[in-house]
């Protein structure tokens, strides 16, 4: 009979989209399209989505994932933290990344601890580091054993579902129309997984300007559900 990897448990729990990081709190700018009359319905908000995850979320989340699962040094990784958070340019996706990442932080370090999280733990409460939920869950996938296609596919696919929850009450979607546009996002997610092992450090940080400038006008709006 073969058995479940030791790192498959820790994973899931890690990558449960019901981890009490704030993720259900934030839209990452999809409320100001919601606003907008851009997401109005699934189509809408499916496309959306793809257009989140091949440009922002492969070029920010997933490869600092992958640099950090490759630093070798302390040294490194904080660079990548610091080049993560300096990327970041609307102030409320910064903010985000920061209080998502200390409770990723505090929960795995608790949870599943290690000399390299707490060494990270130390360094964000120093002032060194800022702190990133993609770096800390990087660290505690990389000691647990977790290979990195399988890393990369967990995080990716759970802030997808965080989004996709955070949709199916906003637009509102229903239940099952939130189910169809997770199927479908299998496929980006697998090829999202390929492309981030494929590119360089030059491709860190990434984005597009209309969603960082949907994600500017989020700070002014007038009425809001999310944090970002």
């Amino acid at each position: 009979m073969a058995a479940a990897p030791g790192y498959l448990l820790p994973l899931l729990q890690l990558g449960d989209s019901a981890l009490p990081t704030g993720a259900f709190s934030h839209s990452l700018g999809m409320e100001t399209h919601l606003n907008q009359g851009i997401i109005h319905d699934e189509d809408s908000f499916a496309n959306w989505l793809t257009q989140f995850i091949r440009i922002q979320l492969v070029h920010s989340d997933g490869l600092a994932i992958r640099f950090a699962h490759e630093a070798e040094t302390p040294a490194e990784l904080h660079r990548v933290d610091r080049e993560l958070h300096a990327a970041a340019l609307p102030r409320e996706i910064r903010e985000a990344g920061v209080k998502m990442g200390a409770r990723m932080l505090d929960i795995a370090g608790s949870v599943f601890p290690c000399a390299e999280l707490e060494e990270y733990a130390t360094a964000v409460a120093s002032g060194e580091c800022s702190g990133h939920p993609a770096l800390a869950f990087a660290i505690a996938g990389k000691n647990l054993g977790v290979p990195l296609g399988e890393l990369l596919a967990t995080y990716l696919f759970s802030t997808v579902t965080s989004l996709t929850q955070n949709a199916i009450r906003g637009i509102p979607l229903g239940q099952n129309a939130g189910q169809r546009v997770l199927a479908a996002a299998h496929r980006e997610v697998r090829d999202a997984v390929a492309l981030v092992q494929e590119l360089g450090r030059e491709d860190f940080g990434i984005t597009a300007p209309g969603l960082e400038i949907a994600q500017m006008q989020h700070e002014r709006q007038r009425a809001r559900m999310f944090m970002s």
